[in-house]
């Protein structure tokens, strides 16, 4: 792990994927070098997010997935470099999704997707132990379509917040803005922006954390820091503080808080609050990797906001940027966006 005072990060980009094919075709591409010794199903798994790891094992067990021509049987199989995949992709089902009529914040909205400020405590789309109240059920009550091209399972999703992140998320409606979304997504030209309300008072005005993140062998719902040897994988997060605010001296021994906007630059699960962990200071709020008694005196809520998504669109071709109000609770720590970086001169907006 490593934290730098510089603001401009390296950006890695996503190498050796093929643009995903329409679903009821045949997906195919090459294993790179250093996805050598790695178990097939969770390979395929990162390269077809809409398609859940259990549905990629049952393809496997189905015979639908060939290595270099052969069908492959056992999702566990290890992979060798160079080998040709080919996948076998399911037609597209209809949504089995009842729609509900939940209230939502549409931030924008044409003829192939759709971005809405997921309020927080709301997940994206219905699964164990969440069979109501989720945003796809919302935005399909009405007549609106999202595109079948994710699954019945996730019509229209094409990146995911956590049930208690707030902030700007973007569906696609169409298929055409389902695979070129995906895409952006796994080639990380989809700027994303966040704002993190932060326990204690950080010294460094902007940082850099580059460390591996895997899940906790222990715990496989918990994310950690893990080497790269262990299962890690590269994340990167940057970040600059945007104000600071100590306690009073009523407070005592309380750390204070700092409002920072951070930027990941990888997607990886958890990453903002790990990552921000790892360095000592937790999101506010956050029940699983913050301090087991917080200060009564600070908001109740996990205090991380998507501020800010842009992007292109898949059809025009011209930039998209998409920004979500922020929540009440962020009012007593003013207002971060009149705090933002300037645009570039000459940079599109919505």
């Amino acid at each position: 792990m490593r934290i730098e005072s510089s603001w401009n990060a390296r950006r890695t980009q996503a190498k050796g994927f093929e643009t995903l094919k329409p679903q009821g075709s045949i997906w195919k591409a090459q294993v790179e070098a250093k996805a050598a010794g790695r178990r097939l199903d969770r390979w395929l798994s990162e390269r077809l997010p809409e398609l859940s790891r259990a549905r990629v094992q049952k393809l496997i067990r189905e015979g639908r997935v060939r290595l270099d021509g052969k069908a492959a049987t056992k999702p566990s199989t290890p992979l060798a470099p160079e080998t040709n995949v080919e996948v076998e992709l399911p037609s597209p089902e209809g949504s089995a999704i009842e729609p509900e009529e939940i209230p939502l914040e549409i931030l924008y909205e044409d003829e192939d997707l759709v971005a809405v400020n997921k309020p927080a405590g709301m997940v994206v789309y219905p699964a164990a132990g969440h069979a109501h109240g989720t945003l796809v059920q919302g935005l399909l009550h009405g007549g609106r379509t999202l595109s079948a091209a994710a699954g019945a399972e996730r019509p229209g999703v094409v990146h995911r917040l956590d049930k208690d992140t707030s902030g700007v998320i973007v569906l696609a409606k169409s298929d055409l803005a389902y695979y070129d979304l995906v895409k952006q997504f796994r080639e990380r030209t989809v700027e994303k922006v966040y704002w993190a309300l932060v326990h204690g008072i950080l010294e460094e005005e902007e940082g850099v954390v580059e460390a591996p993140l895997g899940r906790d062998p222990h715990h496989p719902l918990l994310v950690g820091v893990r080497p790269e040897s262990r299962g890690g994988r590269p994340a990167l997060t940057t970040f600059r503080v945007v104000g600071r605010f100590p306690p009073s001296p009523a407070q005592g021994p309380e750390r204070g808080v700092t409002l920072l906007e951070v930027r990941p630059h990888t997607g990886r699960t958890h990453q903002i609050r790990v990552h921000l962990k790892a360095i000592g200071h937790p999101i506010v709020g956050d029940p699983v990797y913050g301090p087991k008694r917080p200060s009564p005196r600070l908001p109740k809520r996990l205090m991380l906001h998507a501020w800010r998504l842009e992007l292109t669109h898949p059809r025009t071709g011209k930039r998209l940027r998409i920004t979500a109000p922020l929540p009440p609770e962020f009012s007593a720590y003013g207002d971060p966006a009149r705090r933002s970086r300037p645009r570039p001169e000459g940079e599109a907006t919505r």
